[in-house]
């Protein structure tokens, strides 16, 4: 009689264990977000650097992830060590984000 209960327990829990295993596919609270891919950079010229207020100014083709049409705009630096690397006249890559109301540029790579 005891193994007949014994095996009539375990056959009755092994469609729970189951059932437990595909619930815990089935969490998708417990994954972790993707990291957000970065925008692409954006075609610039320099126009003018202003070491004194961390700003540039930059002539830019479209910024599709900020919705943002080609125009020429001056943007806060992030890091002011990016203006040491750029002159006016020089064209560049760039990555820009919006923070409040200001656009502030977060990155700077020389074009070839």
């Amino acid at each position: 009689m005891k193994a007949v209960l014994v095996s009539v327990a375990l056959g009755a829990s092994a469609p729970l264990a189951a059932q437990q295993k595909a619930q815990k596919a089935d969490d998708h609270d417990s994954h972790h977000p993707a990291e957000a891919s970065k925008s692409p950079l954006t075609n610039g010229e320099v126009r003018r650097v202003d070491k004194s207020t961390n700003k540039i100014t930059i002539r830019h083709g479209e910024l599709k992830d900020l919705n943002m049409p080609p125009m020429t705009m001056v943007y806060q630096v992030k890091d002011p060590g990016l203006l040491s690397q750029v002159k006016a006249g020089d064209k560049i890559g760039f990555r820009a984000e919006k923070s409040g109301n200001n656009y502030t540029v977060t990155e700077i790579t020389p074009s070839k």
